[in-house]
């Protein structure tokens, strides 16, 4: 018997069942490049492992040979400002300001705990932020979080967002303008041309540019620093940031910027201030395969080739894929289809997973194809065939 205080809730996940857009956990097991649900062993092309680092069984027992007993802290206990801050976090930045061409670094415990906490300590009300459209709802949160007026732009569309420039930049009311976007998009695999926003940049003197690789870092550029590394643009974008969960395979979030602007984070910045720091363990490990990571050219290569062959295929068999990166989604419009699809998918073998509304917008439910450097070309042409 449901409570009446319970129907309410017990109605809306009613709601979201017959519209095929229930989620719940489901238990798995994962080796290499294999996932087993309910018996079931299928290729995953779900997980943000990009480079297959994660599954990698010697990486991890390098790890641990190399890292002794006295050196495995399993909690920090604090805040870094208290008594969180051992020397693996101040390892893992200094390491990071090297790759990044000597810029300052700060890390956090997430990529969202990073996006909901960048923004509201920086942007005030005097702070105009313009946004693209498809911007990850973490950095949507971290933009309602904060006192500032915000816009969006049409996604990816550079004129619309210049012409908002013109408009707002000379306006008393604000006295900077800081410009949201991701390098690569995580539901369309699409990616924003950073040359020719820093050009736009340049232009304009109140701006301030925020870019999220997320999925970006570890996957492009010489060293696997992200978009800005391969277009060129490490020191014209005033606020960069990526997470460590997904290329990097490990878990938090960190930020390249100027120094001015870590040490008033460090002394603005809410949910830094406030939470405990990841455990120094997680620090030491992200450092260890960050430094792999910068030598793994030919796996970034292999993954590019990946993602050419199966955008192009995608795009012959006649589905809407407006992807260049190794995330590759089939849009096929309505959730119940793409939920039965994707369970055709996974029953011959390849888990996939259906992204609905409210991850994307309306009407456009799609099976997100996420490639890894482990996957061979001959599994895709398998899976083409059934697409």
């Amino acid at each position: 018997m449901v409570s009446h205080l319970l129907e309410h809730f017990s109605a809306q996940l009613d709601q979201l069942k017959q519209q095929g857009n229930f989620r719940q956990f489901t238990t798995n097991i994962q080796q290499d490049r294999y996932i087993q649900i309910n018996d079931r062993r299928m290729l995953n092309l779900a997980s943000n492992d990009y480079l297959g680092l994660n599954s990698d069984l010697q990486l991890r027992e390098q790890f641990f040979d190399e890292t002794s007993n006295e050196q495995r802290w399993m909690s920090s206990t604090s805040s870094r400002l208290l008594t969180g801050n051992f020397p693996e976090y101040e390892q893992l930045e200094a390491s990071l300001s090297l790759a990044f061409h000597g810029r300052s670094t700060l890390l956090f415990n997430s990529g969202y705990h990073m996006n909901i906490g960048i923004l509201p300590a920086l942007a005030d009300s005097k702070t105009l932020i313009l946004a693209d459209k498809l911007i990850h709802a973490s950095m949507i949160d971290g933009i309602r979080l904060s006192t500032a007026k915000y816009v969006r732009y049409r996604h990816n569309d550079l004129v619309h967002l210049t012409q908002l420039l013109q408009k707002y930049h000379d306006d008393e009311a604000y006295d900077r303008i800081i410009v949201v976007t991701e390098s690569i998009f995580s539901m369309d695999g699409d990616e924003t041309d950073l040359a020719e926003l820093v050009r736009i940049k340049k232009q304009f003197s109140k701006v301030m540019l925020y870019v999220d690789e997320a999925h970006a870092i570890g996957v492009r550029g010489e060293q696997g620093l992200g978009c800005a590394e391969q277009y060129g643009v490490i020191e014209d974008i005033d606020l960069l940031v990526g997470t460590f969960g997904k290329a990097i395979a490990s878990v938090g979030g960190y930020l390249i910027c100027h120094a001015i602007i870590r040490d008033y984070l460090v002394n603005a910045m809410r949910p830094l201030i406030f939470s405990t720091a990841q455990p120094p363990i997680c620090m030491a490990w992200t450092n260890f395969i960050f430094q792999k990571v910068l030598n793994l050219n030919s796996q970034r290569q292999h993954l590019q080739q990946l993602s050419t062959y199966l955008q192009q295929t995608v795009i012959n068999q006649g589905f809407d894929c407006p992807s260049s990166s190794h995330i590759v989604p089939v849009i096929i419009g309505e959730s119940t289809k793409t939920v039965a699809k994707a369970k055709a998918l996974q029953d011959a073998g390849f888990y996939i997973m259906p992204v609905r509304p409210p991850t994307v917008p309306q009407n456009s439910s799609r099976l997100r194809i996420s490639l890894t450097a482990q996957i061979k070309q001959s599994e895709l042409e398998q899976l083409v065939t059934l697409l």
